[in-house]
């Protein structure tokens, strides 16, 4: 696409999108789109926290959109959520580029953009080879459930025109999804497979190639920064949605596993193409692996564990045994013949993956100071419907200097979300980034990516922005903390605190969001309310949460009580939602192998690890949590924390700096009066 000149400016163009999409105009809303096109214009990264109602989206796609038409480049939106991503996709850049398409001489293109895997593929559908089941699955009912699916999967393929995993509705399991799909490591390439000119997933990536914006994922970031190879379409702008989320996202995509079933399925994969013998080698390996892991407890490997360097290492030599004897990838009948090929592909990605994670593992312990390795291993410890699944897995310590060189030091980078300040600061998760701290006197946040500050911090150069809320949050919201209440132990909740939420729920005459720090407390909580309430209580895990959601906006005397997706994942704005109840501070769990690893090499360089990293996992939970109360500028309610320490504590400052500017008291009274008159309104 050739580029344009002359172009109206981006408060123009905003204005003209708000006025056709019929919307009114932001003060805030256009604070932020000028400081995206100013960032766009000189490069310098931002960090904008907007609020619920600000219109974030309109306010970086409009620069976004300008850009992209002015210079011909294609401008990246990575979301972490399918939620936004839809949202983006299928409502706000089709009205919005209908709406510009006059001012700008062009109508904006855009596509999605997501990993292999998400699309269905051609090959396996017509007769390559499909995985075997899991272990796990071998019973009747899992292998009968995984026949309807795909036969689903099937019928659904005649029909859909992009083959995307999310247009299938319902959905169905991981299982059943991977026998019909391949990940980029399996994938023939376009060239080799009999079906690449027809394929979903290529045809993405040429529609992607072709717009001015393409949304994609937080994954998709990760892939195209870990391989080094240019999954996204060339681009010099990179707008980060749901920002906060973004490191746990890159860290998921960076973390691989071993186990004794990711080499027994190497192995079937592998069984036709290999000579018995070599084979059996790799099998032994694998015996030895579950023989290590099966007397092990759970948790962080501070060091090997005794026995397991010649077992990893035997793993690691099977494993290039098995590859060796593969040989490339076009070797023999597999030339010619798409399904030999396809089988071989799949069985080196495989082998690959056991054989890379392997030599991962053990050059993490080469590093005999446990601060400065690059990477954690832990084992996990994991029962599902009575099947235990024991896991080694390998994680990065800190994606910040990944971030720094392969996503920062290439693209102009917008940062934003609703909250992205803790502790009154960007710089907690600026730093997570792979960013300098804007405060260098704040030690903790300068070692907060647990490892060495960057040397070239100095050509890093990043602005941020809190273009606050279209909320009046003292009026229309109040703060409760139950400081008469003890601090939450580990059993489960106490009796005064039963007595505290039941008094609560029925002053606001149900309309309550409970948020739990465990399933086990939340369905604990909707047991004892339905026993003492009228009013009924739904609980996660009683239906499809997408559900359950829609029951609960739908009858005011409802309650929901749920755990960590209901904490990001629920928009309900109106009278429904009048009381936000969360039972504790949402501090990780102290045996996260990682975090603990990341608290612990911030310690070492005489930071605050606590603070740096399990009150900042906190920070941001929390306020994710508090935003579920209001979602439009009618909204009033009450958000209620039952653990005394947020206001004892002497972190407690530093957490609610992170929260909205809610009137806040520990009176119990007060909080049910003012619920009472919510409810009579």
């Amino acid at each position: 696409m050739p580029p344009k000149t002359d172009l109206p400016t981006v408060p123009s163009l905003l204005g003209t999108a708000v006025q056709a999409l019929g919307g009114t105009e932001r003060t805030a809303q256009l604070t932020m789109a000028s400081a995206v096109a100013h960032s766009i214009d000189t490069g310098e990264h931002l960090a904008v926290q907007a609020g619920t109602g600000t219109g974030k989206s309109l306010a970086y796609l409009v620069p976004s959109l300008r850009h992209a038409v002015e210079s011909g480049r294609t401008v990246v939106v990575s979301t972490a959520t399918i939620a936004l991503q839809r949202q983006l996709v299928d409502r706000d850049l089709p009205r919005l580029s209908k709406a510009l398409t006059p001012a700008l001489n062009h109508e904006p293109q855009f596509a999605i953009l997501k990993g292999r895997g998400n699309y269905l593929c051609l090959n396996k559908l017509h007769g390559a080879p499909v995985d075997d089941p899991a272990e796990e699955l071998f019973d009747a009912f899992a292998v009968s459930r995984l026949g309807r699916e795909v036969k689903r999967i099937t019928e659904w393929s005649s029909d859909t025109e992009t083959g995307d995993r999310d247009e299938l509705t319902p959905g169905v399991s991981d299982q059943a999804w991977r026998q019909m799909s391949v990940t980029s490591r399996e994938c023939l390439g376009k060239s080799r497979c009999p079906y690449g000119e027809d394929c979903f997933a290529e045809r993405a990536r040429v529609d992607a190639a072709k717009s001015d914006v393409v949304v994609t994922n937080h994954a998709m970031l990760a892939i195209d920064a870990i391989t080094g190879i240019a999954v996204l379409p060339e681009h010099d702008v990179v707008v980060v949605d749901e920002a906060h989320e973004l490191v746990d996202r890159v860290t998921s995509a960076a973390t691989a596993e071993l186990s004794s079933s990711s080499v027994s399925a190497a192995l079937r994969r592998c069984g036709k193409l290999v000579e018995e013998e070599i084979l059996d080698r790799l099998a032994g390996a694998g015996d030895g692996l579950a023989d290590l892991i099966e007397d092990l407890r759970g948790g962080r490997w501070e060091e090997l564990p005794g026995g397991a360097g010649s077992v990893l290492a035997g793993v690691r030599d099977a494993a290039w045994a098995v590859r060796s004897a593969i040989g490339p990838a076009e070797r023999g009948a597999a030339a010619s013949d798409p399904d030999a090929a396809a089988a071989r592909t799949a069985a080196l990605a495989a082998i690959d993956d056991v054989h890379d994670t392997a030599v991962r593992i053990l050059e993490t312990f080469q590093e005999t100071d446990p601060a400065a390795r690059r990477d954690v291993v832990w084992l996990s410890v994991d029962e599902f419907r009575g099947v235990v699944r024991r896991v080694v897995r390998v994680a990065p310590l800190s994606v910040g200097g990944l971030l720094r060189t392969r996503l920062f030091a290439e693209s102009t980078v917008i940062l934003t979300s609703a909250t992205l300040t803790v502790g009154g600061s960007f710089d907690g998760l600026a730093v997570t980034w792979g960013l300098p701290a804007a405060n260098p006197s704040r030690v903790d946040a300068a070692l907060a990516t647990g490892s060495e500050a960057p040397s070239d911090t100095g050509t890093v150069r990043w602005n941020s922005l809190d273009v606050g809320s279209p909320f009046d949050h003292g009026r229309a919201g109040i703060l409760y903390i139950a400081k008469h209440l003890s601090a939450p132990g580990r059993d489960g909740a106490a009796p005064a605190q039963l007595d505290e939420i039941a008094q609560l729920v029925a002053a606001a005459g149900g309309r309550t969001l409970g948020l739990f720090s465990s399933m086990r407390a939340a369905k604990a909580a909707a047991a004892e309310m339905r026993e003492r309430l009228d009013a009924p209580v739904l609980c996660q895990g009683d239906d499809a949460t997408g559900a359950l959601v829609d029951r609960f906006a739908a009858d005011e005397a409802t309650s929901l009580f749920g755990t960590l997706s209901l904490w990001q994942g629920v928009d309900v704005p109106g009278p429904s939602l009048t009381l936000v109840l969360i039972d504790r501070i949402p501090f990780p769990r102290p045996d996260d192998p990682l975090l603990v690893a990341r608290q612990r090499a911030i310690e070492s360089r005489g930071g605050n690890g606590f603070l740096a990293v399990a009150a900042n996992h906190a920070a941001l939970l929390l306020a994710q949590g508090v935003g579920r109360l209001l979602r439009s500028t009618d909204d009033r309610g009450v958000v209620a924390v039952l653990d005394p320490r947020l206001a004892t504590a002497g972190y407690g400052g530093y957490l609610r700096a992170s929260l909205p500017p809610f009137w806040e008291t520990t009176d119990p009274d007060v909080v049910r009066r003012s619920l009472r008159r919510l409810a009579e309104r």
